[in-house]
């Protein structure tokens, strides 16, 4: 228990966490190639036929659909708890993970939307209705960009994170409104797909399973990116960060 604090604390530290993020991000972006190469071919050629939507339905546009859809809840619960913890415990790093998350967030909950679209056209005749889980899903795209906004709305950072943080905190309220939707409201969007028992055909599973790891994994790599530009950004006076940039303009001389 004391190592795992003891290692929370080190990811305070702005060296520390550019250092690590810099050592996994090539597995994980390893790991993700290798597991979206096979999502996507089980996804898009060795998936079964749908019976009821036939093969070249739009019901493939689930695979991409589903796991964006989770993501964009996880994400900003993940951005959520991020912002507690600047404001709880004064750690700027995690201000600086709640930036890195946000256009991420902001982007599959977009992708969501527009898989969504284009599946429901032809299963259900329509673009876009104002169903309790569509509708609590836009206002999750606009909670990510009024964060994304308030930030930046701000000359002073500190004032900024304070300001857009608190904004996560009150927006998590409409993710259990997102994911209890379909079981409070009568709506046209379908229940549960994943954990509803006998929901979905173990058939289609092992494709969305495999599409889902490799989404995570996908947000994860493009999140750690983003908070390693964010880190240099909030550090670049210090010391560390000098030696960093001469280190890599003396490695970019020599090739």
């Amino acid at each position: 228990m004391a190592k795992a604090w003891r290692w929370f604390h080190q990811l305070g530290s702005p060296k520390f966490l550019f250092q690590k993020t810099g050592q996994w991000l090539p597995w994980i972006w390893a790991a993700t190639l290798i597991l979206l190469v096979v999502g996507l071919y089980y996804s898009l050629w060795a998936s079964p036929i749908e019976v009821r939507q036939g093969q070249k339905h739009s019901v493939r546009i689930m695979y991409i659909h589903v796991p964006s859809a989770a993501l964009s809840m996880v994400a900003y619960i993940a951005m959520a708890i991020a912002a507690i913890v600047g404001l709880v415990w004064k750690m700027k790093v995690a201000f600086a993970v709640t930036r890195s998350i946000a256009p991420v967030g902001a982007a599959m909950t977009f992708l969501a939307l527009f898989t969504g679209s284009v599946w429901g056209k032809p299963t259900w005749g329509t673009w876009w209705e104002w169903d309790a889980r569509m509708t609590s899903e836009l206002l999750l795209l606009f909670l990510y960009l009024g964060f994304i906004a308030l930030h930046a709305s701000f000359s002073d950072r500190s004032k900024a994170d304070k300001a857009s943080s608190i904004l996560a905190i009150v927006g998590v309220i409409n993710i259990p409104i997102i994911y209890f939707s379909v079981k409070w409201w009568n709506t046209l969007h379908q229940g549960y797909s994943i954990t509803e028992k006998g929901a979905l055909n173990p058939a289609f599973q092992t494709p969305l399973f495999i599409m889902l790891a490799a989404m995570y994994l996908l947000f994860i790599a493009l999140v750690l990116m983003r908070l390693r530009a964010e880190i240099i950004l909030r550090n670049q006076k210090s010391r560390w960060v000098a030696e960093w940039a001469l280190g890599t303009s003396a490695k970019g001389d020599k090739s």
